[in-house]
């Protein structure tokens, strides 16, 4: 049931977005999608890198955009500034001093060498929240490596533990780092925005890829902390669960995704084989991680007797998790990715894209801006001063 009026969280907040390609235009864009306003500042002729990074494209002519550039920009307005110059650093300076946040990712240094560092930002608008996002962060003997989403799921983990037991290191299919990065960026800021309030002075935020990636081995990093073995490639095995894992069918692929013992006894009682439930070396999980070759090749026998939607009726009438293994295609055109509205066609000059995944008193949190175009609203901020909040 939806409220009379979308709420806006983030109405009268004023973001200035200086990062491109991924991390930073993702925590921009969640912004955006709460009701903040979301300057995001361009390079004058090229703008963001991943305006280029096509095909496909969204659009015609000199105005058309990569589809890459479209999932991560939604809800904001360009300006096109040359920060070489006297006259577009004197611009960002202005624009900053009437900002609550400020989004960049450039190298570590780079800004303070151009006086749009913290400190000094900091001192023209005390109540700033500036969020730098590197691929290593601003210290250590890494800080001045240049870090993008696909070297930093290899030096930080993630490629040791994704791919086939014995085949080679496998990245992600999608920049999840760079994706994760925003997320914990954004959260963070908002942090810092409801801090505010009560101090009235802003923060500067820290947010690396490569530590972000390091958080994200979750329970990998902690089986190797307190477990002291390295965790190695196992295809889609989980390291501490059986049966958890994609198998075969008659027809196609199918995730089981079993978390306790009642589901295991459920799952083998759909299976017609209950006995196995009973045998001491698999009523446990802990027993079933330690007796794996010996279950796993039972499991998947089952599972090719069977066609993918057989399973998925019996398994879901018993509550057992499960899912086929479904491509992008078959995905956007899911019943439930219709009904829960995450699927944004494209109308009125918009694209069509992903929603927000957040709903708020039943309204999706999805900005009603299109990507803007490169520059086109240099216009209405080419006199920030003193300009009153919408």
């Amino acid at each position: 049931m939806q409220s009379a009026a979308m709420p806006r969280p983030l109405a009268g907040v004023r973001v200035l977005d200086l990062s491109r390609v991924l991390a930073g235009p993702w925590a921009a864009q969640m912004l955006a999608d709460y009701g903040a306003e979301v300057i995001k500042v361009e390079r004058p002729g090229s703008g963001d890198d991943t305006r280029a990074w096509g095909p496909p494209w969204w659009g015609q002519g000199e105005d058309r955009v990569a589809a890459y550039y479209v999932c991560a920009n939604r809800g904001k307005r360009s300006v096109a500034l040359d920060l070489a110059s006297a006259e577009g650093l004197a611009c960002v300076r202005e624009l900053a001093r009437d900002a609550d946040i400020l989004i960049e990712n450039y190298k570590v240094g780079q800004l303070e060498r151009m006086g749009l560092g913290y400190a000094a930002l900091s001192a023209l608008n005390p109540r700033l929240i500036y969020c730098s996002i590197t691929g290593y962060g601003q210290t250590g003997p890494m800080a001045a490596k240049a870090g993008y989403d696909f070297a930093i799921q290899a030096e930080a983990g993630l490629m040791s533990i994704t791919g086939e037991p014995g085949g080679e290191p496998q990245k992600v299919g999608v920049a999840v780092t760079d994706l994760m990065t925003g997320v914990y960026a954004a959260s963070a800021m908002l942090a810092a925005l409801h801090e505010r309030h009560a101090t009235g002075r802003g923060r500067h935020i820290d947010a690396a890829l490569f530590d972000v990636q390091v958080a994200m081995l979750a329970n990998q990093a902690s089986n190797q902390l307190i477990g002291g073995r390295t965790p190695t490639r196992m295809g889609n095995a989980h390291p501490n669960i059986v049966p958890y894992q994609a198998f075969p069918t008659r027809n196609g692929q199918l995730v089981v995704a079993v978390g306790n013992d009642s589901q295991f006894a459920k799952f083998c009682d759909a299976a017609g084989h209950p006995e196995v439930a009973r045998d001491p070396r698999f009523a446990s999980n802990q027993g079933r991680v330690e007796n794996r070759n010996e279950l796993v090749p039972q499991v998947a026998s089952w599972l090719l007797a069977r066609d993918a939607a057989d399973w998925v009726r019996a398994l879901d009438e018993r509550g057992v998790p499960c899912a086929p293994v479904l491509d992008v295609a078959q995905v956007m055109a899911h019943p439930h990715v219709a009904a829960r509205g995450m699927r944004v066609e494209g109308h009125d000059g918009q694209p069509p894209m992903i929603a927000n995944p957040m709903c708020i008193d039943g309204w999706r949190m999805q900005s009603d801006l299109p990507p803007p175009r490169l520059g086109e609203d240099a216009a209405a901020w080419q006199d920030t001063a003193g300009r009153p909040r919408s």
